[in-house]
């Protein structure tokens, strides 16, 4: 590869920087401030003017650094069964009190708990069997009709491979099509899956390689974030749940950290693995921050790992960063680095981040994410009915997170919480984070312009799902909105 691969042209017009989970200074800094006090469990009054005098030196408002203990508190108290009492030296010293752990030792507190878990193991195997029961169905009868394949009706024949994404007889005839209408972007696009199912024409073979890019895309423009909701999101990925998790994903993140860390699971990055995409000569770091320009991003802290075993990683962290590991590092083309970028940077999105955070890798799972989205929403109204078992896990999550919200975001979630019972007051988180999943795909194909460096990629990953991925990732490749994105960015043939 040569250096040229991961730059931009000189008339690229960045986007807007503004995709990337929003950090407050007061959380960026709460690693220094308060994790290494709390480490005992308890804050001496010289603690506490140590955390006075550094809230000031750092012009921290004292206020919402209390708020912000008292969200972690909550937090600690909700994950670890445990209550955290106020102790004073003297009515004179309760200006800097000292918290001390007290645990739980009343064994039938704990029969209470473990009764609660097999209860909501029971209730989540009959979910699980009744959502397996109601699973929908798409009915296609357009098998039955005279005609196989409609003649010049390029929405038809879309929705057709949506349902049978390798339907070859499809694809010809939509190939046709736009050659009639002379689209070549179109018949490009089209003549792509072909070539990537080895059914291509001679003719669609010529035309695909007459316009292939032996190098990478060159964008003249950054992907905009109305182009990325009505265009690169998958169907699956509702906005609204994900504007919900945008909100309290900052506080969700801090809430995250103290819980790792507790748990002795809280991942530490070498400060000299450490990169500079600016200066770096390494290609995968080069690519990432290339990536992030054009999917209107920051690029995240990137770090080196050629141990690690894998692509890449996000890491919790203030703020979030990036372990690029052993498989992006050596071994890869750039088509397959822009696909591993694209894929991974979708994640660190505001509104992608929470599946990121909870994913299966990451210790956490869809009831992680229920539990949180039923907090955001009882945010938005504390009136909000629930039931025993949703109180129990949700109202301590929402103390947790309420206090480390600005009055501006518990308006935010006052709005989305109407918004949600204007539409039906229904989701389906699982739904939602196959969606999010997809909508990565289809960004790291954006950007990597090759079904065949997608499916490198996947076989790295996981090989037996590959197919699976492909094929969503083939219906893309036919679709309208995947060629108004091409055009958005400017890559467009013609």
């Amino acid at each position: 590869m040569t250096d040229e691969n991961f730059e931009h042209r000189v008339s690229f017009e960045p986007g807007e920087l503004a995709a990337n989970v929003r950090l407050g200074k007061l959380e960026m800094m709460y690693e220094e401030l308060f994790a290494e006090v709390i480490e005992d469990g308890i804050i001496t009054q010289e603690e506490r003017a140590q955390l006075d005098r550094m809230a000031d030196s750092l012009g921290l408002d004292k206020a919402r650094l209390r708020s912000l203990e008292k969200a972690l508190q909550s937090a600690y108290e909700a994950r670890h069964q445990v209550v955290i009492k106020e102790m004073y030296e003297s009515e004179e010293d309760k200006e800097a009190p000292r918290a001390s752990l007290q645990l739980k030792q009343d064994s039938g507190a704990l029969q209470q708990r473990i009764s609660f878990l097999e209860r909501r193991v029971a209730e989540l195997e009959k979910a699980l069997e009744e959502a397996q029961a109601n699973v929908s169905v798409d009915i296609d009868l357009s098998g039955v009709t005279a005609k196989e394949v409609p003649d010049d009706d390029p929405i038809e024949l879309q929705r057709r491979l949506r349902h049978d994404p390798r339907d070859e007889a499809a694809l010809h005839t939509l190939y046709r099509v736009y050659e009639k209408k002379k689209e070549e972007d179109g018949k490009w696009c089209v003549a792509h899956a072909l070539v990537f199912l080895g059914q291509a024409s001679p003719e669609e073979r010529a035309h695909y390689n007459k316009f292939r890019e032996t190098a990478l895309v060159r964008p003249k423009a950054a992907l905009s974030a109305d182009a990325w909701s009505r265009l690169l999101l998958h169907p699956d990925e509702e906005p609204l749940v994900g504007e919900i998790f945008a909100v309290v994903a900052p506080a969700v993140l801090v809430g995250r950290l103290s819980a790792l860390r507790r748990d002795k699971q809280l991942q530490k990055l070498e400060a000299e693995k450490k990169q500079d995409p600016a200066l770096s000569t390494i290609q995968a770091v080069r690519c990432f921050a290339w990536a992030a320009a054009i999917l209107g991003m920051h690029p995240p802290q990137l770090f080196v790992y050629p141990d690690f075993d894998g692509t890449a990683e996000l890491v919790p962290a203030m703020p979030p960063a990036t372990k690029i590991g052993g498989k992006a590092l050596s071994g890869r083309s750039a088509a397959e680095l822009a696909f591993i970028a694209g894929k991974h940077l979708a994640q660190h999105r505001a509104q992608e981040f929470m599946r990121a955070l909870f994913s299966s890798n990451a210790g956490g799972g869809i009831a992680d994410l229920e539990d949180i989205f039923l907090a955001a929403l009882s945010i938005g109204n504390p009136s909000m009915p629930m039931n025993e078992r949703a109180k129990q896990v949700v109202v301590p999550i929402a103390k947790a997170i309420e206090p480390i919200l600005e009055p501006t975001s518990i308006d935010q979630l006052r709005g989305h919480f109407l918004r949600f019972v204007e539409e039906g007051g229904r989701t389906n988180l699982q739904r939602w984070a196959s969606g999010v999943d997809r909508t990565a795909w289809r960004a790291g194909l954006l950007l990597a312009n090759d079904l065949m460096a997608a499916q490198s990629v996947f076989d790295l990953e996981d090989k037996e799902r590959t197919q699976e991925r492909m094929d969503d990732l083939l219906s893309f490749v036919s679709s309208d909105r995947y060629g108004k994105l091409r055009k958005q960015l400017g890559i467009a043939i013609g």
